[in-house]
C-alpha cells in the first residue's frame, strides 16, 4: 500500500503551524509537543506530508478495530448523511434502533438495553449514575491500575496518574488493587494465589468501607492503557459473586477491550461472566464518528421503567455515528474480524512477541490476547525494575523515547505508556502486516536493550 497523494511538505508545514497556533491538545504540556501532521490513512497505515508511511500499531487510540477508511463504513456514513444527517434522541430512528439491536445481539447475557453516549467517559458517568440510583448508595470501587475517562466521575475512578490533578476526593470513589502477578501487591507466586488474595483484598475493602454504602464495582475487563493485564482465571467470576453477595452493581468497562480486540466480541466472554452494566465505545464503529454507550441488564433497566432516568445527551445515538456502528458490526461479521484477531493473536503476534522476549533482555514480560498485547520493558529481568520510573517525564523517560524514535524510523508507530509498549494493531491486520510490525519492534528493542543492566 502506498499513499494516494503526492508529498506536499509545504502543506504539511501549514497544517502544523495552524495546529500549533490554535489547537489545545489533551494530556500535554502544549509547548513541549510536536504533533505529526497526518496527510492520510488507509487500512493499517497512515502517512505524513513528507511521504513517510507508518504501520499503526496503536489503532489510533485503540479504536480503529477495522482499520482506517473501510469503504463499507465510509459509504454507510455518506448514505446516512444524504438521508438524515441528525435527529434528536427522543425519537425512534432507524440507524439508532438497528445499532442498538446489533450491539445487544453480541453483548453477553441479558444486556439488551442500550443507552448511547458520545464516548467512553460519558458511558462510565451514566453507568455509575444508574448504579447509584438503582442501589440508593454512593460509593464506587475501582482499581488503581485503570483508566476510565476524563470526565469528573470517570477521572476519579481512574487509577493512573492522570487522576491526580483532578482528584477532589468527594466523588465517593475508593481504589483497590486488582490482580497483576508480575508486580503482585499480594506477594503471590502463582496465578491461583494472586487470584485468591486479590479477591480477599477486595472483600476486605468492601467490608471496611461498609457493604451497605457501596453502589458499584467498576473494572476494565482487561485493563488497557494501564498495562493490558489479563485477569487470572476465576477473578472476574469471584468479583461477580462478591457483587451478588453484597447487592453491589458490577460494571465492566469494555471501552478498549470490546468489539473484537481480545479475540472475542467482548472480553467478558473469555471469563464466562455477565456484568450488570457494560460500557463500550471505540471499536463499536472503529472511531469513525464519536459513539459510546452502556449496555444495561434487565434488573437495572427495570429500575427506570416507571421512574425517569435523570440523564441524557443532545447527541445520544447520533444517526451518523449509529450508521457507522451498524456498518462496522456488519463488516466485522462478514469479514470475520473477531476470528482474525483471535487467530493472528494466537499464531503470529503472541508467538512473535515471545520470540522477541527471548532475544531482548529489556523485555520483562509479554502478556495479552487477540490484538491486545503489552511488552513490559525493564532494566533488569532479575529485579524487574522498570526501564523508566513510574510516570517518568523528560530526561527520566529518555530510554522509552529512544525506543519510540527507533520504531518510527523503521516505519512503525508504537503505543508507548510509561515503561511499556502495547501491540494493538487493527483487528483485521494481515499476517504480513503483523510480521512487518514485529520485525520493526525487533530492531527497535535493541535500543531498549542498551539501557539494561
Amino acid at each position: 500500500m502506498t499513499p494516494h497523494f503526492t508529498p506536499d511538505p509545504a502543506k504539511g508545514a501549514a497544517v502544523k503551524a495552524a495546529d500549533r497556533a490554535h489547537v489545545f491538545h489533551s494530556w500535554s504540556a502544549q509547548g513541549l509537543i510536536d504533533p505529526l501532521a497526518v496527510a492520510g490513512a488507509e487500512g493499517s497505515y497512515f502517512w505524513d506530508y513528507e511521504g513517510n508511511r507508518y504501520l499503526d500499531f496503536t489503532s489510533g487510540l485503540v479504536f480503529t478495530n477495522i482499520g482506517y477508511q473501510h469503504p463499507k463504513v465510509v459509504a454507510a456514513i455518506q448514505e446516512q448523511a444524504a438521508t438524515m444527517t441528525t435527529f434528536a434522541p427522543a425519537f425512534a430512528v432507524e440507524a439508532r434502533s438497528e445499532a442498538a439491536r446489533l450491539i445487544a445481539e453480541h453483548t453477553p447475557g441479558d444486556l439488551d438495553k442500550i443507552f448511547f453516549t458520545n464516548g467512553g467517559a460519558e458511558a462510565i458517568e451514566n453507568a455509575v449514575r444508574m448504579a447509584r440510583l438503582h442501589t440508593g448508595r454512593h460509593k464506587v470501587l475501582a482499581a488503581y491500575r485503570s483508566y476510565h475517562g476524563g470526565t469528573n466521575t470517570a477521572i476519579n475512578l481512574t487509577g493512573d496518574p492522570r487522576r491526580w490533578a483532578s482528584d477532589n476526593g468527594t466523588s465517593g470513589t475508593v481504589h483497590f488493587w486488582a490482580p497483576f502477578l508480575y508486580r503482585s501487591a499480594f506477594h503471590a507466586s502463582t496465578e491461583e494465589e494472586e487470584c485468591a488474595r486479590a479477591l480477599q483484598h477486595l472483600e476486605d475493602t468492601i467490608t471496611f468501607e461498609g457493604p451497605g454504602s457501596v453502589a458499584a464495582i467498576v473494572l476494565e475487563t482487561v485493563p488497557g492503557t494501564a498495562g493490558i493485564m489479563t485477569p487470572p482465571t476465576g477473578y472476574l467470576k469471584g468479583v461477580r459473586e462478591l457483587c451478588d453477595r453484597y447487592d453491589i452493581v458490577f460494571v465492566l468497562d469494555e471501552v478498549m477491550a470490546g468489539f473484537g480486540r481480545t479475540g472475542k466480541w467482548f472480553a467478558a466472554e473469555h471469563h464466562d461472566v455477565v456484568p450488570d452494566l457494560m460500557t463500550f465505545a471505540k471499536g463499536v464503529n472503529s472511531g469513525y464518528v464519536p459513539l459510546g454507550g452502556v449496555a444495561i441488564s434487565q434488573r437495572i433497566a427495570e429500575t427506570f421503567d416507571k421512574r425517569a432516568f435523570p440523564g441524557g445527551l443532545t447527541y445520544s445515538g447520533h444517526p451518523l455515528a449509529c450508521a457507522a456502528a451498524v456498518a462496522t458490526i456488519r463488516v466485522m461479521e462478514e469479514e470475520q474480524v473477531v476470528e482474525n484477531a483471535a487467530h493472528l493473536g494466537a499464531t503470529v503476534i503472541g508467538p512473535g512477541l515471545r520470540g522477541l522476549a527471548e532475544r531482548h533482555p529489556s523485555v520483562g514480560e509479554v502478556r495479552g490476547t487477540g490484538m491486545f498485547w503489552a511488552l513490559e520493558l525493564v532494566r533488569s529481568r532479575e529485579t524487574r525494575e522498570p526501564l523508566v520510573p513510574y510516570n517518568a517525564t523528560g530526561a527520566a523517560a529518555a530510554p522509552m523515547a529512544a525506543f519510540g524514535a527507533a520504531c518510527k524510523k523503521n516505519g512503525l508507530w508504537p503505543f508507548i505508556n510509561m515503561n511499556r509498549t502495547h501491540v494493538v494493531p487493527p483487528c483485521n491486520v494481515t499476517e504480513a502486516e503483523a510480521k512487518e510490525g514485529l520485525a520493526a519492534l525487533d530492531e527497535a528493542l535493541t535500543v531498549a536493550d542498551g539501557h539494561t543492566v
